[in-house]
């Protein structure tokens, strides 16, 4: 089964938090969650990481992961960090073949987001 693990930054601060589990939710009324699980991660400075996500959606079944990352850019956390956390969470896991998704990057929504704020 597949499964998909939304990967934030993390931070300490409560209303950052707050911001990406509503559009996680949002997210999840999207998709057929019976179908395909979904788990939040942070990759840092805030629970759940990496490993305890990948762990809850082994505990759902799920052998094949497609993580989105909720970043704007492919940086030095895309690029390494990241791939090194899954790959040391998968010893435990080695069924499970992990796929990244790219980040939000340059898309014409988020420019529409943009001119909607600079209209506010």
């Amino acid at each position: 089964m597949k499964g998909i693990m939304i990967l934030a930054h993390g931070s300490r601060v409560k209303t950052t938090r707050d911001t990406i589990e509503t559009v996680v939710s949002m997210v999840k009324d999207k998709i057929n969650l019976e179908e395909m699980p979904l788990e939040i991660a942070y990759m840092e400075l805030c629970p759940p990481n990496i490993e305890a996500a990948i762990r809850a959606l082994a505990a759902k079944g799920v052998d094949e992961i497609k993580v989105v990352p909720y970043f704007l850019f492919e940086g030095i956390h895309i690029k390494e960090d990241i791939p090194n956390e899954i790959n040391e969470a998968l010893v435990d896991f080695p069924n499970i073949k992990v796929t990244m998704g790219k980040t939000l990057g340059a898309d014409p929504r988020l420019a529409e987001i943009l001119a909607d704020r600079i209209a506010e």
